[in-house]
């Protein structure tokens, strides 16, 4: 492949952006993939292209999403000869994955710019039906969050929402010095794979969604106090739940369980 001329753009701060240029964590992430025949893949933010080439070299139907349209430029001259390859010059957050692969396995991959990653894993959680499996390079504190168990300080929301509908692993740990600019985080690759059903009761996504910000956004207090004016402290017994427990202590399914209640008292 000819090398691009003149010198690649520079890392923009508002985009978040740290370029992964280290071979050895390139290949381990490629390794986790494990990249199938016929699977699409869509790779966020994929800057200057050091996965991207890894990825290209699948044979596999590649998308590229990047918001920066200098990358993305870079991108579309590098990659202009491989035919399965295409570049989409728009932001991630607005963009539906779902289009990219009807009928087929769809692989997300990427370093998520860390400043919008908890946004981003949500907004994926919303297309989970048409994504086969995801591996994401994140900043350490948020993957961390993705694996911990109830109980545990890093359990929050985001363990919450993403435990429900994916399996989570965290694969290993990376070093600011893999990156261009280095990061002042450490950074870790998670693995998500939805779920063939959601764990605990089946409840629309939007009351569970709405019902688990509520309750962690003062987790300090309990739930009696965290829910008041959402959810009444008899509802939350009902469900088999102590009004005066933490957020944190409760499972995906005791949440579930406490939504399910909360619907039915509404409707009743």
């Amino acid at each position: 492949m000819p090398p691009e001329p003149g010198p690649p753009p520079r890392p923009r701060k508002r985009f978040g952006q740290h370029f992964l240029h280290d071979p050895g964590v390139i290949s381990r992430i490629v390794e986790s993939i494990g990249t199938q025949p016929g699977e699409v893949l869509c790779e966020i933010g994929p800057g200057r292209g050091a996965l991207t080439d890894r990825l290209v070299e699948t044979g596999n139907v590649l998308h590229l999403l990047e918001i920066d349209r200098d990358l993305a430029a870079l991108l579309q001259k590098r990659y202009t000869d491989q035919t399965q390859v295409t570049v989409h010059e728009r932001d991630v957050l607005d963009a539906n994955l779902c289009s990219f692969s009807p009928n087929q396995p769809l692989v997300v991959v990427g370093n998520l710019p860390y400043n919008i990653a908890s946004v981003l894993l949500i907004r994926f959680l919303s297309q989970r039906l048409s994504i086969n499996r995801m591996v994401f390079m994140l900043q350490k504190e948020v993957a961390q969050r993705l694996v911990a168990e109830p109980g545990a300080s890093a359990f929050g929301r985001l363990s919450v929402m993403v435990n429900r509908v994916c399996e989570t692993r965290l694969l290993f740990d990376v070093g600011p010095g893999a990156f261009s600019p280095p990061p002042k985080v450490r950074s870790a690759v998670v693995s998500l794979k939805p779920r063939a059903e959601p764990l605990g009761r089946s409840v629309p996504d939007a009351a569970f969604e709405a019902l688990v910000r509520q309750a962690f956004s003062q987790r300090r207090k309990t739930l009696r106090n965290a829910l008041k004016g959402v959810c009444q402290a008899e509802t939350i017994a009902q469900a088999g739940i102590d009004p005066d427990t933490r957020p944190q202590t409760l499972t995906v399914q005791d949440f579930a369980r406490l939504v399910s209640q909360k619907l039915a008292d509404s409707d009743g």
